[in-house]
C-alpha cells in the first residue's frame, strides 16, 4: 500500500517543494488521473484468488497532493457494469457514485470523468454494488494536506478487508439461510426487538435525553447480541494475511502516521498497536483531540488516523487488526532495517471483545472543528431494525424500495437520531455530508465529525449536520449483507 516517508519525499523532490505553488501541484491539478476498475489475483495463504480492484498510477488506490483537485478518468475494465462511490467525499451529487441516482452504471469498457474539490484526510472508494464490494472492489483514497507534506513522519496506510473463496452470491445465500457460521451470541434464530413505529416517537425530544445509557445497558444484559454473521476464509491487511504480512521498514525513533481504513464487508476490527502506544488524531478524515491508547476499534466504512512514536531502538512492532468477538486477526509489521520478523499466529488465545457496546470509545472523541452553533430546524428519528431469521434489515421499518425519504431543505440544521432496536450493530453512512455526533444515549457531547457512525444494539446516537446540495443522498448501513437486504433509505434535500 501507499507509504510516504518525509525524508524520502524530500530527497526525491526538494526542488519541487521549494516551489510548492508551481510545477508539481499545478500540473497535478490540471492533468486527470487514470483509475481502473479491474480484476487482479491475490495469494491467500498459498491459494490464488481472483478479485476486483481499483488501480491508479501507483497501484491500488489514489494519493492526492495538497490543492490537487479530484480529476479522475475512471475506466471499467471489468466484464460487468459498476459504479464507484468516493466514500466520505462531497462531490456534486451526479458524481457521488450511486447507481441510477442519477447517473447510470459504468458499462464494461466505458470511461467517465470526475472533477471536484476533495476534502483532505483519509478516505476510500468502493463499488456501490454490495456484491462487488464483497469481491474487494475497493481501495484507499488519501488526500494529503499541506501539514502532511512538511511533517517529519512516515505515512502508512492499513487497508482492511474480509475475504471468502466462495462467490459473493454464495456468501449471501449462506448468511440468509442462517449458515454463515459467525461467532457471537444470538444466532439461534434470535429475532431483534420489533421496530418501533417512527410516527409514535416524540421527535421534539429526539437527541435530548430520549434514553439513558444505563437503561440501554440493562436491556442488553438480558439479550443475546449478534456480532458476526459469517466466518470468512481470511482477513486481509493490505491484501495479505498474517501468514505473509506486509513488513513496513521504519526508522528508529521515527513517527508514524497510520491511516487505518475498515473496508470489510461485514467485520468490525480492533486495531492493536501492542508495545507501541498510539494516539488517535482523526476519525473519518476529520481531526479530533488526541486520544492515547494502544487499542481502538472501528466499524465498516470508518477510518482512524493514529500517530505512533517508535522507540529509539531496533525492533519490530506489529499492528494487528482483531476481529471483534472472535480469535482471528490480521495486520502489518513495523520493523527497523535488519530486525528479525517473527511469525505471528492468526488466531489469538481468546476472543476479542465486542466493539463499543456502551459507546465509551465514541464518547472519548471530540472534534477539533465543531459545527457552528445555530438553531435546529429539522429533527428526525431514524429507527434501525431487522432480524437474523428471516434475514431482513430495515430503516424506519422499511427496506429500500418501500422506504419513505428523510426530508430536509438546503441549508437547514438537521438532527438525525439513530435508534438501534436490533441485536446487531449498524455503521450508518450518509452520503454528501459531514455530520457531528452531538448526543450519545441521552448525553450531550461535542463529538467527532464523521460520515459513518456506529450504533450498537439498543443504543441511540444523534448527529447534527447542515443539509447540502438539493439532491437525493443515500443513507445506509455499511454492513454489506444488511445493505444488500434493504437497509438503505434516502436523505432527500430540496431547495
Amino acid at each position: 500500500m501507499n507509504r510516504i516517508s518525509r525524508r524520502g519525499f524530500l530527497a526525491a523532490s526538494a526542488a519541487t517543494l521549494a516551489s510548492i505553488h508551481m510545477p508539481r501541484f499545478a500540473t497535478a491539478a490540471t492533468s486527470p488521473v487514470a483509475l481502473t476498475a479491474t480484476r487482479r489475483t491475490l495469494d491467500i495463504n498459498g491459494r490464488a484468488a481472483t478479485v476486483f480492484g481499483l488501480t491508479g498510477p501507483s497501484g491500488q488506490g489514489l494519493v492526492l497532493d495538497p490543492s490537487q483537485r479530484f480529476r479522475v478518468e475512471l475506466t471499467n475494465d471489468l466484464p460487468v457494469s459498476t459504479l464507484i462511490h468516493w466514500h466520505g467525499q462531497i462531490p456534486p451529487n451526479e458524481q457521488d457514485g450511486v447507481p441510477d441516482m442519477p447517473m447510470p452504471m459504468l458499462q464494461p469498457g466505458e470511461t467517465r470523468s470526475y472533477d471536484f474539490e476533495p476534502l483532505p484526510g483519509t478516505f476510500w472508494m468502493h463499488s456501490h454494488v454490495p456484491m462487488q464490494e464483497i469481491n474487494l472492489l475497493a481501495a484507499p483514497l488519501i488526500v494529503r494536506s499541506a501539514e502532511d507534506v512538511v511533517a517529519d513522519r512516515q505515512e502508512v496506510t492499513l487497508f482492511l478487508h474480509d475475504f471468502a473463496f466462495k462467490t459473493p452470491e454464495e456468501v449471501m445465500a449462506e448468511i440468509a439461510q442462517g449458515h454463515g457460521g459467525g461467532h457471537g451470541g444470538g444466532h439461534g434464530g434470535g429475532d431483534a426487538m420489533p421496530a418501533a413505529d417512527p410516527g409514535a416517537m416524540d421527535h421534539a425530544a429526539m437527541g435530548h435525553g430520549g434514553g439513558s445509557q444505563d437503561g440501554m445497558s440493562g436491556m442488553m444484559s438480558g439479550m443475546g447480541m449478534d456480532l458476526n454473521d459469517y466466518d470468512w476464509d481470511a482477513y486481509l491487511a493490505n491484501d495479505r494475511t498474517l501468514a505473509d504480512p506486509e513488513v513496513v521498514r521504519v526508522e528508529r525513533g521515527g513517527r508514524i502516521r497510520l491511516r487505518v481504513i475498515n473496508a470489510a464487508a461485514a467485520t468490525v476490527f480492533w486495531i492493536d498497536t501492542g508495545a507501541a502506544p498510539s494516539r488517535v488524531v482523526a476519525v473519518d478524515g476529520h481531526g479530533v483531540k488526541p486520544v492515547t491508547g494502544n487499542r481502538f476499534g472501528l466499524a465498516m466504512g470508518q477510518r482512524l488516523d493514529m500517530e505512533i512514536d517508535l522507540p529509539d531502538e531496533a525492533g519490530t512492532w506489529p499492528v494487528l487488526a482483531l476481529r471483534e468477538g472472535a480469535r482471528e486477526s490480521t495486520g502489518i509489521v513495523l520493523a527497523t532495517t535488519g530486525a528479525q520478523v517473527v511469525k505471528i499466529p492468526e488466531l489469538a488465545d481468546e476472543d476479542a471483545p465486542a466493539f463499543d457496546t456502551d459507546l465509551s470509545q465514541e464518547l472519548t472523541f471530540e472534534a477539533l472543528d465543531n459545527l457552528p452553533e445555530r438553531a435546529v430546524e429539522h429533527s428526525q428519528m431514524v429507527m434501525l431494525g431487522g432480524t437474523m431469521q428471516p434475514y431482513v434489515w430495515t430503516i424506519n421499518g422499511a427496506v429500500w424500495g418501500k422506504h419513505s425519504p428523510i426530508m430536509a431543505k438546503t441549508g437547514e440544521r438537521v438532527l438525525l437520531g439513530f435508534h438501534n432496536m436490533s441485536m446487531m450493530g449498524h455503521p450508518m453512512h450518509l452520503h454528501g455530508h459531514v455530520f457531528q455526533v452531538v448526543d450519545i444515549n441521552g448525553r450531550k457531547v461535542n463529538g467527532a465529525r464523521r460520515d459513518t457512525v456506529y450504533v450498537p444494539p439498543m443504543s441511540m446516537v444523534t448527529v447534527a449536520l447542515d443539509a447540502g446540495e438539493a439532491a437525493r443522498w443515500m443513507l445506509h448501513c455499511h454492513h454489506m449483507p444488511h445493505l444488500e437486504t434493504g437497509m438503505m433509505t434516502e436523505f432527500q434535500v430540496t431547495t
